[in-house]
């Protein structure tokens, strides 16, 4: 099937044909794709937090109160990259089973391959995708922990920073910069010991709605629905920008962090025939130089 055959099929609710134009797009044909794509905007949350937070299972249950409201729905889990096959490693899809046969919901795992921040470099090109091909929601789940997650920010809104009790999430979240881009926080497994703690201690350190949340049993889950419903950023052209720059230099840092002559400039850095700055301005030129070639 060619492109257009492929659009036409997602939006007839082939999830077949949906995975296949996301495989186009993580590779060489991505501006083939995107250049057949209408223009279409869908609401985009993020997810992130520690592993074991438990955000799969929380994107579970908000992707099941989505579509109780007729919403069609896309899920990407942003996962490590495997060393040996580049392929995504944690298989999150797993966690959300009850949805697997739902035609309405999307769900894929996406490998970092690679890339710095805790976004596939391919994401924002899936946005556009999944957005022009009728979905309403587009969640995104991110790997890990730590001040490349800040990334998801410029990109999704709001951004539901999830933890668990005790264990000192509150005070890592506040070093590792999470809660400085969290529109909303939610302490997860609530039930266990130590949550109205951390809760206590989270609202000391952020200004975010700090809300609790037994996902396992959906409790607390109509009052994260209503503030993820009540938020909408105060945005202004100047913060739009820095998110445009944000998601700009990542995208180039990835592409700089594969390039061919980064390896033979890294020698001549260690091996004293070159300084680091000169380095950095001959990768920055030899890339230019590739792109007008292209």
């Amino acid at each position: 099937m060619n492109v257009a055959d492929l659009i036409q099929a997602s939006l007839s609710g082939s999830t077949r044909a949906t995975g296949r134009l996301l495989s186009l797009i993580e590779g060489a044909r991505r501006d083939d794709v995107l250049a057949a794509l209408d223009t279409a905007s869908a609401r985009v949350i993020g997810i992130t937090g520690p592993p074991g937070a438990g955000k799969s299972t929380t994107i579970a249950v908000l992707v099941g109160a989505y579509r109780e409201r007729g919403m069609r729905v896309a899920v990407l889990a942003v996962d490590p990259s495997s060393p040996y096959s580049g392929g995504a490693i944690l298989g999150d899809r797993i966690r959300m089973t009850a949805h697997i046969n739902d035609s309405d919901v999307f769900i894929r795992s996406i490998a970092t391959r690679g890339h710095l921040g805790g976004l596939a470099a391919v994401v924002p090109a899936a946005i556009q995708l999944l957005a022009a091909l009728s979905y309403d929601l587009i969640v995104l789940e991110t790997v890990g922990v730590g001040q490349s997650e800040i990334e998801i920010a410029a990109v999704a809104d709001p951004t539901v920073v999830i933890l668990n009790p005790g264990a000192g999430d509150a005070v890592q979240a506040a070093k590792a910069g999470l809660l400085e881009v969290a529109d909303i926080v939610v302490v997860n497994k609530a039930d266990r010991e130590g949550a109205r703690e951390t809760a206590r201690d989270l609202r000391a350190e952020t200004s975010a709605p700090v809300l609790t949340l037994v996902a396992a049993r959906s409790e607390g889950l109509t009052e994260l629905i209503a503030a993820i419903d009540a938020h909408h950023r105060a945005d202004t052209p100047a913060r739009r920008a820095s998110r445009a720059r944000a998601q700009i230099l990542s995208l180039a840092q990835t592409r700089l962090h594969s390039h061919p002559q980064l390896a033979g400039l890294a020698a001549a850095v260690a091996e004293g025939r070159c300084d680091p700055y000169t380095a950095a301005g001959l990768l920055l030129i030899e890339s230019a130089t590739a792109d007008k070639s292209d």
